[in-house]
């Protein structure tokens, strides 16, 4: 339908348009990436959301190089830099050549964060790199704080099981995974259990996380329209979230949550964060402890789910976990740090399945990478695809090998980044690891299970979403 709409609109601009379509800064002149930038306005947008970005990343590297190819897409100029070198390139150049960029979907979305009268568009920090600046300044993501929540992790994990899952004969995972994860997470940074209110929200962000990457189309029907309206009605809900919790905090209630922080924090001048600026954080925080931790369990659970071998071996880690346990004990941080297979098992399952392919910088400066100028401005596409599948890192890459990770020294450096890498690696990769080994200790310890469809189809461009939400079969121990 949103093909539809695209070309009906494009039909009907097409000859007002393309005189703008090149206008700007000329490159010529310089020695740019091999590549296309395919039709005007659009370029290859159209092709890298509905073809799959892995899809259209590996046709390219095999067309052009498999270093570095040019193209358009959403709106943007833009080098992908491909393989472990491109990876490091990016990774050890942080703020020198590139800096974050957020797609204007993204921005339009997270509108409060805007750049400085006087800043250059490219020192504007998207909402990923001021929600990882408050976590950090915060310290909640630090061991020490993970340590205090882990029981509280668990001890949600364990009511949701016995709440969606046991007394079922059958259940869709990724609908399931996604209310725990976003349930952790409101508690994590709002300090909510509400089941309620965290329903609401799942609807709500199910429609943001698919329009973060989409053509700014605001009209009904339109993926970037229901996000609009999705965003719209988080903020309302966030914003009535925050007067609760001040009167809370001043009735003199302990609170050991990540707004709590937020409203009390201040800065140089001692003024506090407006209402309407941590409300965005907060959406965006919430926005990204969400979808990619619901997609790592869920193909967790398709894959070992048609591998009884390793599905035997994750439980039995996990029996010996559970009989080093007095009844009713919630897992400890050393309980976590035995999981080694389970989180082995992780890495083959974000080998396999990516929960997120890839996130976009812009040039700073013109810089040359592999021979070829990319120049100001430009946009840098970064995707863990160009080295997952491929055989020179990952003899028999369609092999699903958890034992391929038990020495990771053995690893070339940079083949593979499942967290990013340098000074903008994932801020939230061990919440995201003590969430996933605990839903996996809960899962395994409860039951047994069979993938119903194991040749679902695979939705989704940027996150995969498996079509019927992934129906499994439980069988009790």
């Amino acid at each position: 339908m949103e093909t539809l709409y695209l070309t009906l609109s494009l039909g009907a601009a097409f000859l007002a348009l393309t005189i703008f379509a090149f206008k700007g800064k000329s490159d010529d002149g310089k020695n740019l990436p091999p590549g296309s930038m395919g039709w005007p306005i659009v370029g290859e947008t159209l092709e890298f959301l509905f073809g799959k970005p892995e899809i259209f990343v590996s046709k390219r590297m095999r067309s052009y190089s498999p270093e570095i190819f040019k193209t358009k897409i959403l709106g943007e100029k833009t080098a992908v830099i491909c393989g472990p070198n491109g990876h490091k390139f990016l990774f050890s150049n942080e703020q020198k050549y590139c800096t974050a960029f957020r797609p204007h979907s993204m921005q339009k979305m997270f509108r409060s964060y805007k750049a400085p009268a006087a800043a250059p568009p490219a020192v504007a920090q998207p909402a990923r790199d001021e929600e990882a600046k408050v976590l950090r300044s915060l310290g909640f993501l630090k061991p020490e704080a993970l340590v205090r929540y882990l029981g509280i992790m668990d001890s949600i994990t364990q009511e949701q099981m016995k709440a969606y899952w046991e007394g079922k004969d059958e259940v869709k995972v990724y609908p399931l995974a996604k209310t725990l994860t976003l349930g952790l997470a409101c508690r994590f940074f709002l300090g909510i259990d509400e089941p309620g209110r965290i329903a609401r929200f799942v609807s709500y962000f199910d429609d943001v996380t698919v329009g973060m990457h989409s053509l700014i189309l605001n009209f009904p029907g339109t993926t970037f329209y229901k996000a609009t309206k999705a965003a719209d009605a988080l903020r309302r809900e966030l914003k009535t979230v925050i007067p609760e919790k001040k009167a809370a905090m001043a009735s003199g209630a302990s609170m050991h949550n990540v707004l709590s922080h937020m409203l009390e924090a201040t800065d140089q001048t001692g003024k506090h964060m407006p209402e309407a600026e941590i409300a965005d954080k907060i959406m965006g925080l919430l926005t990204a402890g969400y979808s990619t931790v619901a997609t790592a369990m869920t193909f967790f659970m398709k894959h070992v789910g048609e591998r009884p071998d390793i599905y035997a071996k994750v439980l039995a880690e996990h029996n010996e976990i559970a009989y080093s346990k007095k009844p009713g004990e919630f897992l400890e941080w050393e309980d976590i740090n035995k999981m080694k297979y389970s989180w082995n098992v992780m890495y083959e399952v974000m080998r396999f399945t990516p929960p997120l392919q890839g996130t976009f910088r812009e040039a700073l400066t013109d810089f040359t990478y592999a021979g070829y100028t990319i120049p100001k401005g430009w946009k840098v596409y970064w995707t863990v695809s160009t080295t997952n599948m491929n055989p020179e890192h990952f003899p028999n890459p369609e092999k699903f090998d958890p034992s391929r990770y038990d020495d990771l020294s053995t690893f070339p450096a940079f083949t593979f980044v499942p967290f990013g890498g340098g000074p903008r690696m994932c801020p939230g990769k061990e919440y995201a690891r003590i969430a996933i080994l605990t839903f996996v200790h809960n899962v395994v310890m409860r039951f047994k299970w069979e993938v119903l469809f194991p040749k679902e189809k695979i939705t989704g461009d940027m996150m995969p979403t498996p079509e019927k939400g992934l129906p499994v079969r439980l069988m009790r121990h």
